[in-house]
């Protein structure tokens, strides 16, 4: 590896050391997921299909043959290429489960089942064992059969409602965060049936996770708005509706986001771009008056921006503690120093021969950090050494390569 990925601490073995994981998921949700644990010690082990493998391979933009993406989302796992259609592939992910302390997938609700492997057919082969199930909308319920993508979730879940500028077609965010949310929360429901097998002496279990609950779960007020007040919230642009000031304002080289809010911070923004009139405002003293008039403390925060460049925005509003910030760009992200020192962009060398920067790894743990200790795998990288982990011979291996069980 770069020497810039060794400049992580590794103070001990990762704080999952020990955990193994089967990824059956393909994509974005539960790739995610087996991406974070694995970040933080555990073995991850991908079952991909043979030939085209996980579709992430290649989406978006691509490098000697591979998504550059896939760099970052199969980190630190192995791939084993294994027909999931066929009885013999079946029974061989039995046989890794039963070893197994998680299984993540998210195919349609009832994949599984017609695999054989129910949760209760692979807890009556290994009782401890953690399943997470993420899917466009559960694992019960009337709409559990439909298909379900991240962009569905999020539009379900209340989010498209929400963004964009009012009146106009609702904008996605552009990353695909239905699917990433879910992750995360699959990922908190794996550390949480973890600790409850080992501490308190609980069995497996599984983790049902729909996509659009993921995203109901992030959204704040709206619900009890509405049952409150009957209020439906609608998209607002830039602005954060109830709270002022908080919002995008006009540069002479771009925007800049001010997020004066704070009662303190609201005088010291407002003495700063030299309305003292309207930072000593008595109605203007806590955030319910400053709602009524948030279009004049909008117009007058636009007016002191508008002349200025960005630079001299920020370097104003950082001396008067006045929260403030740039819209970065991949590039700004790359050439930002504080990224740098935080080691969130890392040097990876990858498989096909080149180098790549990648994010660096989120939450940090001083005494227990994630790594990145191994790059993404080819397809089927893995898939002798796993099996022969398992008991099979070379000749074994050899006959379920020629039957096309595996590749």
């Amino acid at each position: 590896m770069q020497e810039t990925m060794n400049k992580l601490p590794q103070l001990q073995a990762g704080a999952l050391a020990g955990v193994r994981v089967v990824e059956m998921g393909q994509l974005i949700a539960g790739p995610f997921a087996g991406k974070t644990l694995g970040e933080f010690g555990a073995e991850v082990i991908k079952i991909e299909a043979p030939g085209a493998g996980d579709p992430l391979r290649n989406w978006r933009m691509i490098k000697e043959g591979t998504s550059v993406w896939w760099q970052v989302q199969s980190r630190n796992k192995k791939s084993v290429a294994l027909d999931l259609r066929q009885a013999q592939g079946q029974e061989l992910a039995r046989q890794l489960l039963k070893e197994a302390d998680v299984l993540i997938e998210n195919f349609r609700p009832g994949t599984l089942e017609g695999w054989g492997m129910s949760p209760d057919e692979l807890h009556a082969i290994n009782p401890g064992l953690v399943i997470l199930r993420i899917s466009g909308y559960g694992q019960t319920g009337p709409y559990r059969d439909l298909p379900g993508f991240g962009v569905v979730g999020e539009a379900m879940g209340g989010l498209r409602h929400l963004t964009g500028e009012p009146g106009r077609v609702p904008v996605r965010v552009g990353v695909s965060m239905g699917d990433t949310l879910a992750a995360l929360h699959g990922t908190i429901g794996v550390l949480t049936a973890l600790y409850h097998r080992k501490v308190n002496g609980g069995k497996g279990q599984v983790i049902d996770v729909a996509l659009h609950e993921a995203v109901f779960n992030v959204m704040e007020s709206l619900i009890p708005e509405y049952s409150a007040f009957g209020a439906v919230r609608e998209a607002a642009g830039s602005a954060l509706p109830g709270i002022a000031p908080s919002n995008a304002y006009p540069c002479a080289d771009g925007w800049v986001l001010v997020a004066g809010n704070g009662d303190s911070i609201f005088k010291r923004l407002m003495q700063t771009i030299g309305r003292d009139d309207l930072g000593n405002a008595p109605d203007l003293a806590n955030n319910a008056g400053r709602v009524a008039r948030v279009q004049e403390i909008d117009a007058a925060i636009g007016a002191w921006t508008q002349s200025r460049s960005i630079n001299d925005v920020l370097a104003q509003l950082g001396t008067a503690r006045v929260p403030a910030g740039r819209v970065y760009t991949a590039k700004d992200i790359c050439e930002d120093p504080h990224y740098r020192a935080r080691d969130m962009i890392l040097a990876q060398d990858t498989r096909d021969g080149y180098s790549v920067e990648v994010p660096g790894i989120v939450p940090k743990l001083s005494g227990t950090p994630g790594t990145i200790r191994s790059s993404a795998p080819r397809l089927g990288d893995d898939t002798d050494t796993v099996l022969a982990d398992m008991g099979l011979s070379s000749e074994q291996i050899a006959q379920l390569r020629t039957q096309g069980v595996i590749q």
